[in-house]
């Protein structure tokens, strides 16, 4: 059974950092592109960061762009989310994702939920003024 299983959330203050991670199990994700995703409280799932299979992509959320940084080890079967310089609106629920295909998506990841077929439980960050 594959499982995503996000970790590192918690209540931080503004201008904090946490490192946000998500722990693969049941099936390798090395040639696959991961995403990170988040749900704000009364608001739709949003992207925020994706990595292709081996690192060499990166694609961020204007939102986010240069405060977070995404990441992987592929021999852990494990994504990070470092994020920094963290704000009151980037408290949500993160979600960590997986895509299944190993062509075109997985060099350049989707920005789209619909790019992913793997998701975890999510793991609850709030960021306090």
């Amino acid at each position: 059974q594959v499982q995503l299983v996000e970790s590192g959330g918690r209540l931080v203050q503004a201008g904090g950092s946490l490192r946000l991670s998500c722990a693969a199990s049941g099936r390798s994700f090395s040639t696959n592109a991961m995403g990170w995703f988040r749900q704000a409280p009364g608001k739709e799932r949003v992207f925020v960061a994706s990595i292709s299979w081996n690192g060499g992509n990166t694609d961020y959320a204007d939102s986010v762009k240069g405060r977070f940084t995404i990441s992987r080890d592929n021999a852990k079967n494990t994504a990070y989310l470092q994020m920094n310089s963290l704000k009151p609106e980037d408290t949500a629920v993160y979600y960590c994702a997986a895509d299944a295909s190993t062509y075109y998506s997985s060099t350049y990841p989707s920005r789209r939920e619909s790019g992913y077929d793997y998701w975890g439980q999510g793991t609850q960050v709030t960021v306090s003024s």
